[in-house]
């Protein structure tokens, strides 16, 4: 019997940088529906729920997870560890993949090719991503937690860096948990030059030129149709520049012991 593979997305209203960032217009559908549409195009078979809190400002997402005919887990605003393991348990998960909902770009052949080599690694992994060192372009984020290694992570990790993030207990304990890594086959790193995510004003501006650019041709482009977007039209890459490489790891080096300051820059304003 194949394991289930089972896709939680994070999604809330109240980011701090963009507030109600998911339900912001592209082409006539929210971010979120179109990063689920994305989901919905990879080969490998698995069932999607959005985790969302159980605040009021919260019931859009629940709404609109309704409208996409797609389980919604609500919980915990904070925990997100608790709220991703209530999630998977909801659905009986024993494969979870962890993907973010401020990633409406990820190219669905990146989680194919990152689900491919943890299941012709079956057994080997308790973990495995793409960003841990990151290579590719950031807003491709893929993390596979088998449902063992989530629920012994959510008995466990107790500081609130673990509990908001998810997974950095598993980065930072490597002799409890086997741990992969998949990086771009080519040798090459645009985790730090290249930003396909939205956490702000510009990073909206960005996304909708680029589906305005690419999806009526190609609604599955991948990231290399991206590059090659940018390559043409530079000026679609300089929209949010100034933000490639800033991530969250930023506001946690001094706790984090597997990111270096290498891995973020630090925003100048």
């Amino acid at each position: 019997m194949a394991d289930k593979v089972v896709i939680v997305v994070q999604a809330r209203m109240s980011s701090s940088r963009l507030p109600g960032k998911v339900m912001l217009p592209v082409l006539g559908k929210s971010i979120l529906s179109r990063m689920i549409d994305r989901l919905l195009m990879i080969s490998h078979k698995a069932q999607i729920i959005i985790a969302t809190s159980d605040e009021r400002k919260d019931n859009i997402i629940e709404q609109e997870a309704l409208q996409m005919n797609i389980p919604c887990y609500r919980g915990s605003l904070h925990n997100l560890l608790d709220r991703h393991y209530r999630a998977a348990k909801q659905l009986n998960a024993d494969i979870v993949l962890k993907i973010p909902s401020d990633c409406p770009l990820i190219d669905p052949r990146i989680i194919d090719d990152v689900l491919d080599f943890y299941f012709t690694r079956r057994g080997k992994y308790d973990y495995v991503s793409n960003l841990h060192p990151a290579t590719f372009p950031d807003g491709n984020d893929v993390e596979i937690i088998t449902m063992d290694c989530l629920e012994k992570t959510w008995k466990e990790a107790k500081r609130i860096l673990e509990l908001e993030h998810t997974t950095p207990y598993i980065w930072d304990n490597p002799g409890k948990f086997n741990i992969g890594n998949v990086v771009l086959d080519t040798g090459e790193d645009y985790s730090m030059t290249h930003r396909f995510t939205i956490d702000y004003e510009a990073d909206y501006q960005f996304i909708t030129r680029v589906f305005g650019e690419l999806y009526t041709e190609n609604p599955g482009f991948s990231y290399r149709d991206i590059l090659d977007l940018l390559e043409d039209k530079p000026e679609i890459y300089t929209i949010n520049a100034k933000y490639a490489g800033v991530n969250w790891y930023r506001n946690h080096l001094d706790e984090l012991q597997t990111i270096s300051s290498q891995q973020t820059k630090v925003l100048a304003e």
